[in-house]
């Protein structure tokens, strides 16, 4: 590979890093995505009751648009019916 091709292939990765790198800003930013991160986080952790997975995660209720209880009892009982296929 000549000089100049390496220099390409170089400018080439830097976009793709750098777009990489603005999808994940605009990610972290998406409160959809962050209520899946809450989902895993409580999936590891596996709380039975809403209190339970606030006392375990306080921050469920500050996210973007903040979780009720409900949407929180939702999610543990996806968890557990998956938990009951595996």
């Amino acid at each position: 590979m000549s000089g100049e091709e390496e220099e390409n292939a170089i400018g080439d990765v830097a976009l793709i890093l750098e777009h990489k790198y603005e999808q994940l800003q605009q990610m972290s930013d998406d409160p959809t995505n962050q209520i899946s991160q809450y989902l895993c986080v409580l999936g590891n952790l596996c709380p039975e009751t809403v209190d339970e997975g606030i006392a375990m995660v306080p921050s469920i209720k500050n996210i973007g648009r903040a979780l009720d209880e409900e949407a929180i009892e939702k999610m543990l009982t996806d968890l557990s019916l998956i938990k009951k296929f595996e």
